[in-house]
């Protein structure tokens, strides 16, 4: 296995393990600059390591209760069908240059909406509150559909949005919804939704396998890491990093 991977691999485990956020956002960005991949294989590996990464935090989530069935089932319901018919637009049509713009494209959106979301991040649970005037309970319903429906492409497109955007779009809708539970419901949102996405760039061939495993051999120690250190360094100053790199990775992209 390449080193190099490994310890790419371990160091954004570490940042997900102290942020909760960042690993599609960091890891899609190093495997196209770093490693050389091109769009849409660098998508779909990263699409795999979130899905496998993502899915012991939602089983211990699970475990606690701390998943809202209801929330997550409304977000599935338009986030899965989203992500089906654009990875069946993708393999109809191809992946042609006109698709590697779109899917570059769709990246650096996401990881400047990401850096939007993490810098402002206890902004939204106000918002949410005074938005509660306006979208009545009768509604939320079909804006968690909404919702999802862009996750699904968004994810699908770039393999970024599922945790940091998940979030806040949860946030903003049901900001009364407990801070654990809201974590819970975003991850178990991911998992499917990410293995769903990454079935189908698996298809097309867009997944560089050995590199995947040799990233998941680092990120796991990575993430344990971490876990650990987040109880010693200010959050304000690992979100700031975390912020900064996004929008410098975001910016290199769309450029």
């Amino acid at each position: 296995m390449d080193p190099i991977a490994i310890l790419s691999g371990f160091g954004v485990g570490a940042i997900v393990g102290m942020t909760g956020v960042g690993g599609g956002s960091l890891m899609t960005p190093l495997l196209l600059t770093f490693f050389k991949l091109n769009p849409a294989v660098a998508i779909g590996t990263d699409l795999w390591f979130a899905a496998i990464t993502k899915t012991s935090g939602a089983v211990a989530h699970q475990r606690h209760g701390h998943v809202d069935y209801r929330i997550t089932g409304l977000l599935l319901a338009g986030s899965i069908p989203a992500s089906l018919a654009t990875l069946a637009l993708m393999h109809f049509t191809g992946i042609t240059k006109g698709w590697a713009s779109t899917l570059t494209f769709a990246l650096g959106i996401a990881l400047l909406l990401t850096a939007v979301t993490v810098a402002f991040k206890g902004v939204w649970h106000g918002v949410g509150l005074k938005l509660e005037r306006w979208i009545p309970e009768s509604r939320k319903p079909a804006f968690t559909v909404a919702s999802g429906l862009i996750l699904g492409v968004l994810v699908t497109l770039s393999s970024i949005g599922a945790g940091a955007v998940g979030a806040t779009l949860i946030l903003l809708l049901y900001p009364r919804l407990e801070a654990r539970r809201l974590v819970g419901t975003d991850i178990a949102h991911a998992v499917p939704l990410t293995l769903v996405a990454g079935i189908g760039h698996a298809t097309m061939g867009h997944v560089n396998w050995g590199l995947l495993a040799a990233l998941l051999v680092g990120s796991l120690p990575g993430i344990w890491l971490g876990a650990q250190l987040t109880k010693k360094m200010p959050d304000g100053l690992v979100r700031a990093l975390l912020c900064i790199s996004l929008v410098t990775a975001g910016l290199k992209v769309i450029h």
